[in-house]
């Protein structure tokens, strides 16, 4: 039985990370531009943003999930506003290549990569409804007399499942480091960053109408 569970919270969880966004964007360019290990980094934030809405979603925290959904609106102006600014930077970004393998590692680049995915996702209160419609749709159905046992396999799944999204395109995306030049390097800044900034647009145009 909590195999099965385990299982289907790990579907859940690819479920909810899969559809392409603009995390997804950022997840490809900073593995292509920079290493593997940003664009894990990256996907990492995003899937610890997915557990902790799991964490809503299996222990039942209705009053968080109402709090949110009650804001939501300041949510998306504020995610609109940043993936407005985040695109316009990554659009404008100078590209300088670096010897393969001679990639220096800046913990603090890490931790903006992190943050940044992080916090797009946990902006997006909408992702509690998704959380619940995908729950019912594979029939990930928590028994309360198994205390906190249920609960916490739920939440576990769907890190794991997330993580296997965000780390499978990282590692994916790494195939075309070293296979691109400088050229390319900055049409693929350009694109993500126009991407990014699409995005931005349709959140503050979604909020607008």
């Amino acid at each position: 039985m909590h195999d099965w569970l385990f299982l289907k919270s790990i579907l859940a969880g690819l479920a909810i990370a899969a559809p392409v966004g603009p995390v997804g964007v950022l997840c490809v360019h900073r593995t292509v531009l920079e290493s593997r290990l940003h664009g894990l980094v990256s996907g990492l934030g995003a899937a610890v943003a997915d557990a902790l809405y799991g964490v809503v979603a299996a222990f039942g925290l209705a009053a968080i999930a109402h709090l949110l959904l009650d804001h939501t609106a300041e949510m998306q102006l504020a995610g609109g506003i940043l993936l407005l600014g985040m695109g316009v930077k990554t659009y404008l970004k100078r590209t300088a290549t670096l010897p393969k393998g001679q990639e220096p590692l800046r913990m603090h680049s890490l931790l903006g990569d992190f943050c940044t995915t992080f916090v797009l996702t946990l902006i997006n209160p909408i992702t509690i409804l998704a959380f619940a419609g995908i729950f019912v749709a594979l029939g990930v159905f928590i028994d309360a007399d198994k205390a906190l046992l249920d609960p916490i396999l739920v939440v576990l799944g769907v890190f794991i499942g997330s993580c296997l999204w965000w780390f499978g395109i990282a590692l994916g995306a790494g195939l075309l480091r070293g296979r691109l030049d400088i050229h390319h390097l900055e049409w693929m800044n350009k694109i993500s960053g126009a991407l990014i900034f699409i995005f931005g647009a349709a959140a503050l145009i979604d909020l607008a109408l």
